[in-house]
């Protein structure tokens, strides 16, 4: 056993310079909290690897030998996969959800209008919530708690720039007189397709669906998915926009999800400003990718409608979840495998044939969510529960947000606030060592206990925002423009 105290020593070796690299990661992040932290651990997860090269000649053996099968031991609990017995799983909901009586389209009425006194006459529950959050001064707007003058002026350039799409968002298959002209002058896709719908659905199911996912990710989407529209998924009265008060009419068989990524750095800002421009600018991505892809299905000749902020028929998170793009978490934010609730969604709904997705059905993230409460802990508002999902009147297990809570702190902040997905631990960058983490918390159950008591040790249980973007410092003009 002379050559156990040498492998002890190289194990402690390998250890710290894995700690180490981690903390090099988290400084590279801007965590020096975290970097600091890591760079203590190096040592002290090393050190006893090396005691059995200072111990008498009948120590050291025995000592090495009890060092190594401790941390093959461990390391065979942690990483051996094993996802626990008896893990939660969420149903599916029941279908029947107003748009009318989301927090957007509520905020859209108007005090004094016969659209106001008709709603809160019918929902007149709603009533006094609402007239607490119409009290602030509203998202964007000047006298809230974050206010700043440009930050606020480029995300209302955003979604102005969303309510340009809404004239694409439908149109006519075939490239009929709905088509539009391209920069050389000819109508692209001009002309009737030939074929009969049943010729249609001779064509290749899967090719298309890797066809789509390949542009969408080519476009600039996180991912993309395919399931089969359900019930559950559309709302059933438009609440926003033309047509409020209609009953949705949609009767497309299929819908792709798509996701965009929200940069990092942006949402560690929460509460600021940054917040509210990454999340208008990730609207405006997703918008695009969605009306340049319901047009491109089109343009093959089948049906296809983009959904975007503000003219959404369905309920995005829901639609990504069957569409195997992630689950929903506590915060009723999408939890996405890659990046958690750093996405936003956009959905086309077609007639188009497509090979389909499975639900994502990872229940996994949602025993994550049941023990971390990380984002209830650090909600401004309280609006987030600390329990575990209860069934609602439906008998369907969920989580619920009190979303007039959240609605009345955003109206104050002046931004949609984002404090819940800055410290969720699955927000952490996609490199190779938060990669590892979340594979080790989606197949092992222990992994997943140990790395909620290591992100609170390393970022802090209520990590403080970070520091203001320097670009974001911008000194407010004053005077007469010359």
């Amino acid at each position: 056993m002379g050559f156990l105290p040498t492998v002890s020593a190289g194990v402690g070796g390998f250890l710290f310079l894995l700690t180490l690299w981690a903390a090099l990661v988290s400084r590279g992040e801007g965590e020096t909290r975290a970097a600091s932290i890591l760079g203590i651990l190096a040592v002290f997860v090393a050190a006893p690897f090396f005691l059995p090269l200072l111990g008498t000649e009948a120590q050291r053996g025995p000592l090495a030998l009890t060092l190594l099968v401790m941390v093959l031991g461990a390391g065979l609990a942690l990483l051996i996969p094993w996802r626990g017995r008896g893990l939660p799983r969420f149903g599916d909901p029941a279908p029947g959800v107003d748009e009318r009586d989301i927090m957007f389209s509520r905020a859209l009425l108007v005090p004094g209008t016969q659209r106001f006194e008709e709603y809160y006459k019918s929902r007149p529950q709603n009533r006094a919530p609402d007239d607490e959050f119409r009290k602030e001064p509203g998202l964007l707007s000047p006298g809230t708690v974050h206010f700043h003058e440009q930050g606020y002026a480029a995300a209302d350039a955003a979604f102005w720039t969303i309510e340009m799409l809404r004239p694409f968002v439908e149109g006519e298959a075939d490239g009929g007189e709905g088509a539009h002209t391209g920069s050389s002058g000819f109508k692209l896709g001009g002309g009737q397709d030939p074929r009969t719908p049943g010729e249609r659905e001779l064509s290749d199911p899967a090719a298309m669906s890797r066809f789509l996912k390949a542009w969408g990710l080519k476009m600039g989407a996180h991912s993309v998915g395919m399931t089969e529209l359900r019930d559950y998924h559309k709302y059933s009265h438009i609440g926003r926009g033309d047509g409020f008060g209609e009953e949705v009419d949609l009767d497309h068989p299929f819908a792709i999800a798509l996701t965009v990524e929200m940069d990092k750095e942006m949402v560690d800002q929460a509460p600021r400003a940054a917040t509210a421009m990454e999340t208008a600018f990730q609207y405006l991505r997703g918008g695009v990718l969605a009306v340049q892809m319901a047009d491109l299905i089109r343009r093959l000749g089948y049906q296809a409608r983009a959904h975007v902020d503000g003219l959404y028929r369905v309920i995005c998170p829901l639609v990504a979840r069957d569409a195997g793009l992630g689950e929903l978490g506590r915060m009723g934010l999408l939890m996405t495998p890659g990046m958690g609730p750093r996405v936003r969604i956009a959905v086309v709904t077609t007639d188009l044939p497509m090979a389909l997705d499975g639900r994502a059905d990872d229940p996994t993230t949602i025993d994550f969510c049941l023990r971390c409460k990380k984002c209830a802990d650090c909600c401004p508002s309280n609006a987030i529960s600390f329990g575990p999902p209860e069934k609602d009147e439906n008998g369907v297990l969920r989580w619920r947000i009190d979303s007039e809570a959240c609605f009345t702190l955003w109206g104050k902040l002046g931004t949609d606030c984002a404090r819940c997905m800055a410290v969720c631990p699955y927000s952490h960058d996609a490199n190779a060592m938060h990669s590892f983490v979340r594979w080790g918390i989606r197949h092992n159950k222990l992994f997943r206990r140990g790395s909620l008591w290591m992100d609170d040790l390393i970022y802090g249980r209520n990590p403080p925002p970070k520091e203001e973007l320097e670009w974001m410092n911008v000194s407010e003009l004053t005077g007469p423009h010359e």
